[in-house]
């Protein structure tokens, strides 16, 4: 596998935002704030309970210069008397602590931090635009901001005192490749990738994103993710486990130990494809890996021994044959004989 990582303020600077597209969340339900790869994530309800969405988690960060902190020894009397008058709140998101500010692909959603009859928070406002600026009344609410996969929430306090929340998503890009083991290029149409959080068994990681295609950019947390790369739709997969870098984008390359496999029925050798046969694969312990009728599939298979059958006519023609990482090969199976 090749790993290299570079610098994400260049490509914010030419639109990075536009590279990594909006977030991919279908509603305004509250959506449960991702934890770091670290940590096994949870399925995104369609409302988030109190206690769960307040909890915190190693991707939320907030800017420690924010003017929003809890009073101390608030009681509600002191808000109240506040007023309801709306105070502006501006809300912004950087890259990192230290990094460039984000101009633009972001998703902001605010809640009510007090939950309703049902234990459920209140979505109070929604933005698309990069830094907003809010009208919130005098109280407590969870910020959540989405950038591409990545996410950062916060608790947020509005008081007499116009607020800007600096939210600080730790955010890093992920570009993936692949490519059968000697450098041999791998149709793109038969690529494709899926990213999940990290763990030592597949129980133990959740799929973040998936069927992402070569050459896109993922938006990120940082921290360590394990990827699955998929050539074709049978066997031939590769893993390995990534390290994001905030404020980077890393490219990676995996290495599939596999090959394009194409199979015809032939009266004779060298002779033209019969049509209309049904074909079927399978490793060599029976377990099935393929059925179709044609009479010229091609399969992405990873290195191994395999069984090919072919029936036509009433009869099978069966033949014993092995996979090696390389170029595209074909097998011909002969109505005379194998």
């Amino acid at each position: 596998m090749f790993q290299r990582a570079k610098p994400l303020r260049a490509l914010l600077l030419l639109g990075l935002a536009m590279s990594f597209g909006p977030p991919a969340l279908a509603d305004d339900s509250p959506p449960m704030p991702r934890p770091r790869p670290d940590f096994a994530t949870q399925p995104e309800p369609s409302a988030v309970p109190a206690g769960q969405a307040d909890a915190p988690t190693n991707a939320d960060a907030a800017d420690s210069s924010d003017s929003n902190a809890d009073p101390p020894d608030e009681t509600p009397d002191d808000l109240a008397k506040l007023g309801p008058q709306p105070r502006p709140v501006k809300l912004v998101a950087d890259v990192t602590e230290k990094g460039t500010q984000i101009a633009g692909g972001l998703v902001w959603r605010i809640f009510n931090a007090l939950p309703d009859q049902k234990g459920n928070l209140t979505l109070v406002a929604k933005s698309s635009e990069a830094a907003p600026t809010i009208d919130l009344k005098p109280g407590n609410y969870l910020v959540h901001v989405a950038y591409g996969e990545a996410q950062a929430s916060d608790t947020l306090a509005v008081r007499g005192a116009p607020t800007e929340k600096t939210m600080i998503l730790d955010v890093g890009g992920l570009r993936l490749n692949a490519a059968i083991a000697g450098d041999i290029a791998i149709p793109p149409n038969l690529l494709h990738f899926d990213i999940f959080t990290a763990g030592a068994t597949a129980a133990e990681r959740s799929l973040i994103v998936g069927k992402i295609n070569p050459g896109a950019i993922v938006a990120l947390n940082a921290g360590i993710y394990h990827i699955v790369s998929h050539f074709g739709d049978l066997n031939a997969t590769e893993t390995a486990d990534l390290r994001v870098q905030p404020g980077q984008v890393t490219d990676a390359t995996l290495y599939q130990k596999a090959a394009q496999v194409s199979f015809k029925l032939v009266t004779q050798a060298g002779g033209e494809a019969i049509a209309d046969v049904d074909w079927m694969v399978k490793e060599r312990d029976g377990k099935q890996l393929f059925a179709e009728s044609g009479s010229y599939p091609t399969l992405a298979l990873e290195a191994g021994n395999y069984t090919v059958e072919a029936k036509r006519a009433g009869k099978t023609y069966t033949k014993d044959f092995t996979v090696a990482a390389g170029n595209p090969v074909e097998i011909a199976l002969q109505t005379g004989g194998s």
